[in-house]
């Protein structure tokens, strides 16, 4: 059957209104997909930026559990460097590590435990302990404090934000120097000597942690083996 001028107009014009709706649909997307992700970030230290993996000679365990106390404490201001110390190392091997969150540079350096983590000196630590007068390290979260002069010469006070750690300040727990956290003690003795339960360094590698961890950083120290 032919169809008259009048229908094939008709005809025409649905075809070709159907396209167009056909057309303009298929460019929109659904508002999950349209606002579901958010915008990408250059800032690695956006909460939508992807999490690093860990840095070449950092446990991964240990630096995941770092990460998600920094992450948990928004209030932290400076975000750009942390210190990660693992004490499942022994004391001669640079285990307080630098790392600069930024970039994913590291910087690493020994550092002594307390004695009474250490009560044989193997050069391990063998426990953890909060309580005065224990002489020990404590495991957890820190975040610097004041410099100051004391025993050992510019010292900085560190604060402990877990419950593993919390007394740390009223133990007077500080980063300082000492003699027996010296490379040459280590390279001696196979370790260094141990300090009451403080970050004790070399006074070169004391000087460099204290510089980058100032005003307000993070400190995150534990063994996972």
């Amino acid at each position: 059957m032919s169809l008259n001028r009048r229908e094939m107009l008709r005809l025409s014009a649905v075809g070709a209104g159907g396209l167009m709706l056909s057309s303009t649909a298929s460019s929109v997307g659904l508002p999950s997909l349209v606002f579901g992700t958010p915008p990408p970030t250059a800032d690695p230290l956006s909460p939508f930026a992807p999490k690093p993996t860990a840095p070449a000679g950092i446990d991964p365990g240990l630096f995941a559990k770092a990460r998600t106390a920094l992450d948990s404490r928004p209030w932290i201001a400076h975000r750009d460097v942390i210190g990660i110390v693992d004490f499942s190392s022994p004391s001669a091997e640079p285990r307080f590590h630098l790392v600069d969150l930024l970039s994913g540079s590291v910087e690493s350096h020994r550092v002594a435990h307390g004695r009474g983590s250490d009560p044989d000196h193997s050069g391990y630590v063998e426990r953890f302990s909060n309580d005065f007068g224990s002489f020990a390290s404590s495991n957890g979260a820190y975040v610097t404090g004041d410099t100051y002069d004391g025993k050992y010469g510019n010292s900085m006070k560190v604060r402990g934000l877990d419950w593993t750690n919390s007394n740390a300040e009223s133990r007077a727990i500080v980063i300082h120097n000492a003699w027996y956290a010296e490379d040459e003690v280590a390279r001696d003795f196979g370790k260094l000597g141990r300090s009451e339960g403080c970050f004790a360094f070399s006074r070169v590698n004391q000087w460099n942690v204290m510089s980058r961890l100032a005003n307000g950083r993070m400190i995150y120290a534990d063994k996972l083996a």
